[in-house]
This record gives C-alpha cells, structure tokens and sequence, in this order.
C-alpha cells in the first residue's frame, strides 16, 4: 500500500534542477543584498 499516491517520481535530472534553482537564488538573492546593504547604509545616516 502506497501512502502518498500522488507524490512525484524522482528523476534523472537533479543536476538540471539544483542549478536552476541556484539561479532563481541568485536572481533574488543578489538584488535583495544590494536592496538591503544600501537601507543599511542610509540608515547609517540617521545615527551620526
């Protein structure tokens, strides 16, 4: 008896997937660290 019937198969390619993932990071990750850095550094200003 199978518990999860509708569970996805693995597939062959999880090379193919772990990059395109680690692209969709780098797609937000990079402009949410320059998003986040310069809030940091204006509100910097704020406490001299």
């Amino acid at each position: 008896m199978n518990p999860q019937p509708n569970s996805p198969a693995p597939t062959a390619d999880g090379a193919s997937s772990g990059l395109s993932l680690a692209i969709a990071w780098l797609f937000v990750g990079i402009p949410l660290l320059w998003g986040v850095s310069q809030t940091f550094i204006k509100a910097l200003t704020l406490f001299k």
